[in-house]
């Protein structure tokens, strides 16, 4: 579709280096700073499906600014600024190879593990006789290493620490930060109708501290429900009607695609592209309150460089 940025090829002024992501493409600057695309790819399964989404990079940007901007009094992050819609830009920090995963809910990779009869994630212990979508009595952390390309592997805390991914001083440092900021967002998104399930928070340094990098709180980082209703549908065994990416999976895997090996990703039709679109549109304006705002997208990546440009310039970087 003409209206998205599938990909990117920008030089800024002094460039060291580019890294292109799932979904965000990385420029670095003078070694020191970083302007961060959210292109409007989308994956699943650690694979990028062929379509863009419409908006959805703009949709991602926004939300994690806006949380990153809300969370700064719990732990330093890496944003300075958002001068588009589409970008972030921000200190560049080293980043730290574990993924923080905390889980309220028996949900996604966790219910699947559970389901396949695991009752210990990651070190974690997880009580008997819990159904999907149940609450555990308190958020379990359940790590996971970050592959430099492929699936990221789940990691126990000692493993963590015997291998020297993260000291055990930092690794506590991670995990205080961690719960605080799934208790912050829990309560943000409370006061909009919704239920933060589980997400994911990456970390990174800056000289010897540690800064919380990348995206929170997004949908494609995190799952979130409806909070009315939740019960009743507990109750009856339904599903939970859920604001995130699962929707996707869900569809993939009912098109017989898990990123398996010799599996074909599903043809995806304009009218799922929309459908896509729109479910996170909703998620914006639900989690934000606000109504969203479609940035203009006659000339996308000309926007994108000219903003960029002007925020460089205006910071001296």
């Amino acid at each position: 579709m003409s209206n998205t940025v599938t990909t990117t090829s920008f030089n800024f002024p002094g460039q060291t280096n580019v890294y292109k992501g799932k979904v965000r493409e990385v420029y670095t600057i003078k070694d020191e700073y970083m302007v961060m695309v959210a292109t409007d790819r989308i994956s699943a399964f650690d694979v990028i499906l062929p379509k863009g989404i419409p908006f959805k990079g703009q949709v991602l940007n926004q939300v994690a600014t806006m949380f990153l901007e809300a969370t700064r009094d719990i732990c330093p992050n890496w944003l300075l600024g958002a001068p588009d819609p589409s970008v972030a830009i921000g200190y560049a920090c080293e980043p730290i190879r574990v993924e923080m995963v905390i889980r309220g809910y028996l949900a996604g990779h966790a219910w699947r593990e559970y389901k396949a009869g695991k009752r210990v994630l990651c070190g974690v212990q997880m009580p008997e006789g819990m159904k999907e979508n149940d609450k555990f009595p308190e958020p379990i952390i359940t790590p996971a290493a970050k592959a430099l390309e492929g699936h990221d592997e789940d990691i126990t805390r000692e493993e963590i620490i015997a291998q020297g991914l993260v000291s055990e001083e930092d690794y506590q440092l991670l995990e205080k930060y961690t719960r605080e900021l799934f208790e912050r967002g829990t309560e943000m998104a409370a006061k909009q109708g919704l239920i933060l399930v589980d997400t994911k928070y990456e970390f990174g340094k800056r000289g010897d501290e540690i800064y919380l990098i990348d995206e929170i709180h997004t949908p494609d980082s995190s799952r979130y429900f409806y909070a009315e209703g939740y019960s009743e549908r507990q109750e009856k065994g339904e599903k939970q009607k859920q604001l995130s990416k699962e929707f996707v999976r869900e569809w993939l895997i009912e098109n017989g695609f898990q990123g398996k090996e010799g599996q074909q990703i599903p043809e995806m039709t304009n009218e799922f592209v929309a459908t896509i679109t729109e479910r996170y549109i909703e998620l914006y304006e639900k989690i934000s309150g606000k109504t969203f705002v479609k940035g203009d997208v006659s000339d996308l990546e000309n926007r994108i460089e000219k903003n960029v440009l002007e925020f460089l310039k205006e910071k001296g970087i």
